[in-house]
């Protein structure tokens, strides 16, 4: 563990589980932690090397900013915005990416799920499905809230899972937030980090499962330790 002064606050960061040996970065940075939007850069490591991928693409993500999130890192020691569910906060920190998802079959190299009407995700604390995506024809419904993964808006046609607070796993903790996609969208969101239909299909083709590709996430201040966390590069 390591001690790092950011402002004026010692954070201790320390893994919360063994992050892979990733080839591939999606490093979303953020002005501030309240603010709505950002910059998406994409990276890709070849013979040892980083370097970007395709241009920046400006994102809208959680209408309220950021809050630190549960994925491969801990939450710093003094940290003082935490993601809780219905905070309108994306979370921040270092996160593996889940299936692609969409509308209709999209061939590509990631695992791609096609939903449905009947698939939710579910983001009631009470319900022993919170922060899964299941298929409510085939369980006994216990939920109250829940996002459709399919419906007459095309904010869900493409999209990708964030791996947040253990979703589709044991271990999801009851309101530390629920249901993080990258997806399709133009405006802030209640937390998912969001981009044009184009763009977010040009990131599904990107994927390679092989190269075990995060999602790096967070303020321009804390985003070069979040980085150094990966062995990526030095702040």
């Amino acid at each position: 563990m390591k001690k790092i002064l950011l402002g004026c606050f010692f954070l201790l960061i320390v893994l919360q589980a063994e992050i892979p040996d990733t080839k591939q970065l999606i490093v979303v940075t953020t002005k501030n932690w309240s603010t709505p939007s950002g910059i998406l850069q994409r990276y890709e490591k070849e013979e040892g090397k980083w370097r970007k991928v395709g241009n920046a693409i400006n994102i809208k993500l959680g209408r309220n900013g950021l809050g630190w999130g549960r994925g491969l890192h801990t939450i710093p020691k003094h940290a003082r915005i935490i993601k809780k569910e219905g905070d309108g906060k994306a979370p921040a920190g270092i996160f593996s990416l889940k299936q692609a998802f969409g509308y209709q079959p999209f061939p590509v190299k990631y695992p791609y799920r096609v939903y449905k009407e009947t698939d939710h995700c579910v983001d009631d604390v009470h319900s022993r499905f919170y922060n899964k995506i299941v298929d409510s024809t085939k369980i006994k419904v216990d939920y109250k809230s829940k996002e459709h993964m399919k419906f007459p808006k095309d904010f869900y046609k493409y999209g990708i899972v964030v791996n947040h607070n253990h979703i589709d796993e044991k271990g999801a903790v009851p309101g530390a937030g629920s249901c993080i996609f990258l997806h399709i969208k133009k405006v802030p969101t209640a937390g998912c980090t969001v981009m044009s239909e184009k763009e977010m299909k040009e990131i599904i083709r990107w994927l390679d499962p092989q190269k075990h590709p995060l999602l790096v996430q967070g303020t321009r201040e804390v985003i070069p330790y979040l980085l150094k966390e990966v062995g990526v590069f030095r702040p």
